[in-house]
């Protein structure tokens, strides 16, 4: 009796630790703003500049009112994020001070190698409003964190519907829309590895390196076999995603409905990418014949494993996202998506194109790190499964 009122005393006390959840989201999200800054890490040039010497130059003479707000906007979660990580016991003044330097100095790194790109322009004006987003993101984090609480109805609501273990496949289901962003051959297609090491072997060797070509000697696909391979790509990926969802669900958790909304957020998400970054016309160009089989197979495979094991679960969807990186990596882009590739419109958002893209590559592969990670093993056994 006494040990179960002290549990219970314990579970209303206040915590003083951030989640996982929020850990592994400000490490991805570092990941991220340093990609999309440094995107696209090709021909590193030293012009004689100090690193830090944009601190003291003149702003940019032209700017638009979007890429103050891109900044801005850009640096708010690293603030609210940092804003969970860091120990409740720091006074709010001080956690907020600290939120503001970490973005600073952040920022300030992220500029001064960009002296070394090309591409791209170290820019005091980035610097400032990359900083005051960061400071706007950390203010909201610090007013909003006590809804994170033990006692918050989002904590009820995820111990709930997930399970202990679900902090870092959560973080990989709520990429997985976001990857989406990155213009990609095939519908769910991440992973592609091959088209980056043959440009940077043809950089190395100064000669043209086709991986892709190499292992599947040349062959040319047919309408049929580029349909079949777009079919396989779409359902694993799906699949993939799917299973993830429910690994981490509870069994009482409305799991057909969660699943439901991942699906049709994820395709909104594609539909708008596609017409933000290509013309209005293209806003379903990815809804190809393979792609249209490829989610009503997924789904039904879906809907059939949707109660079973979870072991054959993990199982099913580390096969799914293992077969279609292969394929992915093997099978050449399909010549109708380079076609429409041309109209592709990046414009102002290079950045966006940058972490995009990062998602897009990565993606499976922490994925199956997730699936596949020792902790499943020994909370199995913990269990007695």
């Amino acid at each position: 009796m006494t040990g179960r009122s002290s549990t219970q005393g314990q579970k209303h006390l206040p915590s003083l630790h951030s989640s996982s959840f929020a850990r592994v989201s400000l490490v991805i999200y570092l990941l991220l703003i340093v990609y999309a800054s440094w995107y696209p890490f090709a021909g590193w040039r030293d012009v004689g500049l100090a690193p830090w010497a944009y601190l003291s130059a003149p702003f940019p003479h032209y700017w638009t009112v979007f890429d103050v707000w891109t900044n801005v906007v850009g640096y708010m979660p690293l603030g609210l994020l940092l804003a969970l990580v860091l120990p409740r016991k720091i006074p709010v003044v001080a956690t907020v001070l600290l939120i503001a330097i970490a973005g600073i100095l952040f920022s300030g790194t992220m500029e001064a190698v960009q002296t070394y790109l090309p591409t791209r322009v170290s820019s005091n004006l980035d610097l400032l409003t990359n900083s005051c987003g960061g400071l706007l993101g950390g203010i909201i984090g610090v007013i909003i964190r006590h809804r994170f609480g033990p006692d918050s109805k989002l904590l009820q609501l995820r111990e709930r519907w997930f399970n202990r273990e679900a902090s870092h496949g959560m973080v990989m289901i709520a990429l997985w829309p976001v990857a989406q962003l990155a213009p990609l051959s095939h519908l769910f297609g991440f992973g592609q590895v091959t088209l980056m090491l043959s440009n940077w072997l043809t950089d190395w060797f100064e000669q043209p390196i086709d991986l892709a070509a190499w292992m599947t000697n040349d062959a040319q696909l047919s309408a049929e076999q580029y349909w079949m391979t777009e079919t396989a790509i779409t359902a694993c990926g799906l699949i993939g995603a799917g299973l993830m969802l429910q690994i981490v669900l509870r069994k009482d958790a409305p799991k057909i409905a969660l699943t439901t909304l991942l699906i049709v957020l994820t395709l909104l998400v594609k539909a708008f990418a596609s017409a933000l970054l290509f013309t209005p016309d293209n806003t379903l160009v990815w809804l190809t014949p393979g792609a249209l089989t490829g989610l009503l197979t997924g789904v039904t495979i879906l809907i059939s494993l949707g109660f079973a094991p979870r072991m054959l679960q993990r199982w099913v969807a580390g096969i799914a996202v293992t077969i279609s990186l292969l394929i992915v990596n093997i099978v050449p882009d399909n010549p109708y998506f380079v076609e429409t590739l041309q109209t592709w419109s990046l414009g102002k958002f290079l950045n966006f194109n940058g972490a995009a893209q990062f998602l897009a590559v990565l993606w499976p592969f922490f994925t199956l790190w997730f699936l596949f990670h020792p902790m499943h093993r020994a909370k199995r056994k913990a269990a007695g499964v």
